[in-house]
């Protein structure tokens, strides 16, 4: 499967300031695949190391950390020669072993001529341990989510349908109606498979969604297991009751997270390190409510008020045991959840994009789901679930802040008029 991030890998590995790379993620997101792939199409050979499978690693790298001891014991357990400039160097599983990782700052300063990519699933929780020494400065770090539906329609073999729909967002012109409607089955699709590699490679060759369901639990069982795993005692049940709790403040008129829906009497202080573990995992993500519409909007950010999404709408859609044809067929029993569901939908691909987004509320109700920052201005993005043609709150932040444009997402084909970019929710991957 095409992933948009192998470009990245291809300027990484032409660049002259280029470092080792951590190439950090949740689990299951491809990140091993894909370091292999770009390993097999752009170098002469791979030497890959994995810290879970072959824990004896950990002792080649408790003796000595130096480039120079390490590439020739490096060769001799992969059975590759390491060849400056032409081998690649995976270091997956890291996080299993800190020395690795500390051993990626020499590599930079006296061997960048080796290139190494070091993968993990949890080196956001790793990096924050006390005794863990990591290279800051000495490293190049890329996150790596799930397919975006862009890819997900790549892997089903929708490329023309993707380049009309290019097409009539550059143009704000709107889709023939049978391929709108078709590009919209492919968006309901992809809100139940997700993004998860796994998932959607069965899905491309089954379209069995009971298969993917199965796979997206085994997912979820990971986690879990991760978080008692890679957790402090005491933080386990804490991280658990929260991970279990996002969907139920998904499901609510208003997203923003609340303790008090955790458990009765629940504080912040109680429940905000099992909040960070979480994002530091990758398993979830956050945004947060801007006080004022400024430049530049991480100075007016309200630290207490946010939203949760999940990383992935298919694990949403999995954990929240959501039958498939429920969300094909537009179940209106699924009314109270599909804003949330959608909403994850957007803050997912905008995430992937490369946004920090936030959020905005008025005293009089008016909320805009997101806002960004794109090619320098500051942008509302209004979500809808339907095709909804009021944007009453779009219309009170127009009249209070007079924005360049503004963006509607909804199941509604293209268009421009009063300065609103109207664009279909299959298209979010084009902000």
């Amino acid at each position: 499967m095409y992933r948009k991030i192998m470009q990245y890998l291809v300027d990484w590995k032409n660049s002259p300031q280029r470092k080792p790379l951590i190439l950090q993620g949740a689990r299951q997101v491809g990140k091993t695949y894909t370091a292999l792939e770009f390993g097999r199409k752009y170098y002469e050979n791979v030497a890959y190391f994995n810290f879970e499978t072959n824990p004896s690693l950990n002792e080649t790298f408790s003796e000595n950390i130096s480039p120079e001891y390490l590439i020739p014991v490096l060769s001799h357990i992969s059975g590759q020669t390491i060849v400056r400039e032409k081998t690649l160097i995976i270091f997956d599983e890291v996080q299993l072993c800190e020395r690795a990782l500390t051993s990626l700052k020499y590599f930079c300063e006296d061997a960048n001529e080796y290139h190494i990519i070091v993968a993990g699933s949890l080196l956001g929780v790793a990096v924050n341990r006390k005794e863990f020494s990591f290279p800051v400065g000495k490293v190049d770090i890329k996150t790596m989510y799930p397919l975006d539906i862009e890819e997900f329609m790549l892997a089903l073999g929708e490329e023309k349908l993707i380049n009309l729909i290019r097409q009539c967002f550059e143009e704000n012109k709107p889709m023939p109606a049978a391929l709108h409607t078709a590009a919209l089955e492919l968006y309901r699709k992809y809100l139940v498979v997700g993004g998860m590699p796994e998932c959607v490679a069965k899905y491309a060759e089954t379209k069995d969604f009971i298969l993917i369901r199965h796979i997206q639990d085994m997912i979820l069982a990971g986690y879990l297991n991760d978080m008692s795993k890679y957790n402090t005692s005491n933080e386990i049940k804490k991280t658990s009751l929260v991970y279990n709790n996002i969907t139920v403040q998904l499901s609510k008129k208003n997203t923003r997270f609340q303790y008090k829906l955790i458990k009765k009497g629940a504080r912040a202080a109680e429940f905000e390190n099992a909040i960070e573990w979480l994002n530091l995992s990758g398993i979830i993500s956050q945004i947060y409510k801007l006080e004022q519409i400024k430049k530049p909007p991480e100075n007016y950010r309200d630290i207490d008020s946010f939203k949760i999404y999940i990383s992935d709408c298919g694990l949403l859609c999995a954990k929240k045991e959501i039958d498939a044809s429920d969300i094909l067929y537009k179940n209106s029993e699924l009314d109270d959840f599909k804003g949330g569901m959608v909403e994850n939908y957007v803050n997912q691909i905008l995430l992937s994009n490369g946004y920090t987004s936030y959020y905005w509320e008025s005293d009089r109700e008016a909320e805009i789901d997101f806002i960004i920052q794109r090619q320098g201005k500051i942008i509302p993005i209004e979500v809808k679930a339907a095709e909804n043609v009021k944007a009453k709150s779009l219309k009170i932040y127009t009249k209070l802040f007079e924005p360049e444009y503004s963006i509607k997402l909804s199941e509604k084909n293209f268009g421009f008029e009063n300065s609103i970019k109207t664009v279909p929710l299959y298209a979010a991957f084009l902000i």
